[in-house]
């Protein structure tokens, strides 16, 4: 390039840096007359090469050569003005387009293979050479790239790719290639901070890159030689890495040098480790003529190594330490393991430990480990007498560290060092509670640097021994302290016991008078309900009878449904307080949730009154439920009343059904074995409640309601239903945002009945076969209906008044095609026993159990054998008939 193209100088004018722009502008369109050679070169070389303009929106290509366009199919028309990602496409590795971009952002110099595409579409591989142009004030001016298909290499090479990949197997086919891969190689080694060597043995001169200088300190522009480098090695390294030159320069070894060695800086005198690599090349007659490597500054990691070996060793030693001392349980003792082995371990002459005096200067050394050849230290001094430095030091926590006490201290100061035979040393104390305390410190008889192993590794142990030493003084103390609390035991137990027993007594006396309160309350409420129903029932009966005796017999049907009415709330009543006690009797059947939900919805909303809307969310595939249906419906209602009650102002009730899975973690939260289950939800809008009333909402006779509008039964009730059915039922409420009631039912995996509708009243036929009923119930009254009841159907009754009469008939020879029996009998047995002894002798026996109060164990746990069922007292005598007709017809 000649005069004209070189670039302005370091103070450019502005007129200068037009002209080059200008300059720069022609050469690249070709229009300078071709007086420059180096862009003639670039246009005629066959290497495909582009010049992209970063100054230009979207850095587009601004020149390209012949060789580019036949490489990519594209004419130059159809090139310049783009962006080089036109010829990325599908199988372009976003990683590489990814590094490309950061280098353009950087500006740096990349060399890198990207996949591009022809114009035909055709993949190929391009080794992509670019590096950033600036302008005379050092600005970014243009991007020049060259382009190299090396799509065979790379099929060719693929094979080998976990060999050394910066050894290429070609050499470059002319100068052009050859100085341009010169070039994108001395970009690569600065890019990655390696440093690059070349010896020519012909003229015996050696080149340096300035990265290389600077590993033996030589500046940039200091020239170099051999003598250099030689004079610049450690003399501990100096040995084996000319051996290491010299075998790679050989031409019978042609090894490779691969070497590490420390340098001493030649200017400023640090001290590095520097890692070598390079291979003699040589003639056709075998001499060696050149040989060139790398170098790379390894002075960091050679550090972290060596921290790391360091740090392993004083590990290993705090370790094997820590196991000679573990079960010593005397300070003294734990010490003069310490002194002995810090000692040794560090090759010291001496290692000791003191207390301090109270007045913080005074200080006895109690105990110390000295080598061959050193005095004992051990002895009562005063730390003034060290010097300043010391007290300084010591008193204000931190370490006091001397090399060599006759060159660091003031001589009276170093001779009280001197007197005890020490010339180095480096003093731990021990701050506890703001005051010095105690003192470890290692010494040297012979001045010494320490190092920072040295240093740390004896804080480490100060702190550890002193821990180890507070550890052995705190459990001989808690020892002494358990001995006598043993003593005193003796006596406290005998006092503890009384007291404990007085405080039980007096629990328990708590605890019952707090039951017969509640049951006080509990029987004045049913004393209460019991006598207004008695009431209803007595005067409707003496007003039929009267009523009858008149003649009167029209007013008789309404003191009978009046009699009937109250009954049937007396029932309900004791179904209530069953299903408080969770000892009802119940009717579990499987059962669609969604249906019943649905089927009572009318009824909720006639209830809950229409200013509430009731909303229904039922999930589809709802498993079914093994639940008594009637009793669900009750929960489901009470629930939805006491959501209406909490929101005064109106609202909204949400219905909602859903299948559950509780793993291990769900299922103990919820008290409840992990497992499926279906739960049904009552949600509302109203107040809700705060965290104290949530806790006790499923206490008997607890109520938020005024005086005389609740019994507090109500979720007791839904609780107990809910454990009876072996599930389980959860609140949620927030103040302000409203309730949540879950009721949780375990799924049931058989299958459901269909539906048939309601059942169609069909009159009952009398038998016509003589069949005979064995009926078992302490109650006359019971046997009484139940024998009329038999009669009107045609059948004939026996009576028992106990189990034992009962079973008497059960094993005799008379006809008994049906056994109705109470559950709990007189006689030794209950209802179930009988039955069972019954079923003995009479294997197809069918038993009916009419029963107002049972255990569920009795009953099985609701699981009845075939030909058994269930009738919970009181009943309608339809029900009792249609009951005992299908059993026997069954």
């Amino acid at each position: 390039m000649n005069e004209i193209s070189k670039a302005p100088g370091k103070w450019a004018t502005p007129e200068q840096l037009e002209r080059d722009r200008a300059r720069i502008t022609s050469e690249i369109d070709g229009t300078d007359g071709g007086i420059d050679p180096f862009p003639a070169a670039v246009r005629a070389t066959r290497m495909p090469m582009v010049i992209t303009n970063p100054r230009l929106p979207d850095n587009p290509i601004v020149f390209v050569n012949d060789s580019f366009c036949r490489l990519t199919g594209y004419s130059r028309e159809e090139i310049v003005g783009r962006n080089c990602r036109f010829l990325q496409g599908p199988d372009t590795d976003p990683a590489d387009v990814t590094c490309l971009q950061e280098a353009i952002a950087a500006p740096r110099s990349i060399e890198i293979d990207i996949r591009n595409y022809r114009k035909d579409g055709t993949s190929f591989w391009n080794r992509l050479l670019m590096a950033p142009v600036k302008d005379a004030r050092g600005a970014l001016a243009y991007f020049f790239a060259s382009q190299l298909d090396v799509t065979t290499e790379r099929e060719r090479l693929a094979a080998l790719e976990s060999e050394n990949a910066v050894l290429t197997a070609e050499q470059q086919a002319d100068r052009e290639q050859l100085a341009f891969s010169e070039q994108s190689r001395q970009l690569a080694i600065e890019a990655a901070e390696i440093g690059t060597w070349d010896f020519n043995l012909f003229n015996d001169v050696l080149t340096w890159s300035d990265r290389t200088k600077a590993m033996f300190g030589i500046s940039p522009n200091v020239p170099c030689s051999m003598a250099d480098f030689y004079a610049g090695l450690h003399p501990d390294d100096r040995d084996a890495t000319a051996a290491a030159f010299a075998s790679a320069l050989d031409p019978m070894r042609r090894a490779t040098y691969d070497v590490e060695y420390r340098t001493i800086g030649k200017e400023d005198g640090v001290v590095r480790w520097v890692a070598a690599k390079g291979r003699g090349m040589f003639d056709e007659t075998g001499r060696c003529v050149r040989a060139l490597g790398t170098a790379i500054d390894i002075t960091e990691r050679r550090r972290a190594e060596e921290a790391l070996r360091s740090n392993e060793a004083r590990l290993g030693f705090l370790d094997t330490l820590g196991r000679q001392t573990a079960n010593s349980t005397d300070a003294d003792a734990i010490l003069a393991t310490t002194t002995r082995m810090v000692a040794e371990h560090l090759s010291l002459s001496n290692c000791a430990y003191a207390d301090m005096d109270s007045d913080e200067d005074g200080f006895t050394i109690r105990g110390n480990w000295a080598s061959e050849g050193s005095p004992s230290i051990v002895g009562h001094y005063s730390l003034a007498d060290f010097g300043k430095l010391a007290v300084r030091n010591l008193s204000a926590g931190e370490p006091l560290i001397i090399n060599d006490n006759l060159s660091e201290l003031a001589p009276e100061e170093a001779a009280t060092f001197q007197a005890i035979g020490i010339a180095a040393t480096i003093c731990m104390p021990l701050i506890k509670d703001g005051r010095l305390t105690a003192l470890m410190a290692i010494h040297d008889r012979v001045p010494r640097v320490w190092t920072a192993y040295d240093l740390t590794l004896i804080r480490e142990v100060t702190e550890r021994c002193w821990a180890h030493i507070e550890r052995v003084r705190a459990d001989a103390a808690v020892r002494e302290a358990v001995a006598a609390l043993a003593t005193l035991n003796t006596t406290l137990e005998e006092q503890v016991t009384a007291r404990t027993a007085e405080l039980m007594r007096a629990e328990e006396a708590l605890r019952q008078s707090q039951k017969m309160e509640a049951v006080g309350q509990l029987t004045g409420g049913l004393a209460h309900d019991f006598n207004n129903l008695l009431a209803g029932i007595s005067g409707s009966l003496e007003l039929m009878q009267t009523r009858i005796q008149q003649g009167r017999f029209n007013d008789v049907e309404r003191y009978m449904a009046a009699a009937q009415g109250a009954a049937k709330r007396a029932a309900a009543l004791t179904h209530r307080l069953l299903a408080f006690s969770r000892r009802q009797t119940l009717d579990p059947k499987p059962t669609n949730v969604n249906r019943l939900v649905a089927d009572i919805q009318e009824l909720i909303q006639r209830t809950v009154g229409p200013a509430i809307p009731i909303e229904v969310v039922g999930t589809s595939g709802i498993w079914p439920a093994l639940v008594d249906p009637s009793q669900l419906e009750n929960a489901l209602l009470n629930l939805c009343i006491n959501a209406r009650d909490a929101m005064p102002e109106g609202g909204r009730i949400t219905i909602e059904t859903a299948n559950k899975w509780l793993d291990a973690q769900a299922a103990r939260q919820h008290d409840m074995p992990e497992g499926q289950y279906l739960s049904l939800s009552v949600t509302d809008t109203g107040t809700g409640m705060p965290p104290d009333i949530v806790s006790r909402v499923f206490e008997p006779f607890f109520t938020t309601k005024p005086l005389g509008q609740g019994t507090g039964l109500g979720l007791s009730m839904i609780y107990g239903f809910a454990q009876q059915s072996g599930g389980q039922v959860r609140i949620y409420s927030e103040v302000g945002k409203g309730t949540t009631v879950s009721i949780y039912l375990p799924r049931h995996y058989g299958e459901i009945e269909d539906d048939d509708g309601p059942a169609r009243e069909v009159g009952l036929q009398c038998s016509e076969q003589g069949e005979t009923v064995l009926i078992v119930d302490d109650e006359p009254t019971v046997r009484m209906l139940v024998t009329d009841i038999l009669a009107d159907l045609g059948y004939t009754a026996i009576e028992a008044g106990d189990s034992a009469t009962g079973l008497k008939l059960l094993q005799s020879d008379v006809r008994i095609d049906l056994l109705v029996t109470d559950v709990g009998l007189p006689g030794g047995m209950n209802g179930r026993q009988m039955a069972d002894a019954g079923r003995a002798v009479r294997p197809g026996l069918r038993v009916l159990f009419i029963t107002g109060y049972a255990e569920n164990a009795v009953l099985g746990n609701g699981h009845l054998a075939p030909g058994m069922a269930v009738l919970t007292k009181p009943f309608p005598v339809e029900t009792m008939a249609a009951r005992i007709r299908s059993m026997i017809q069954a």
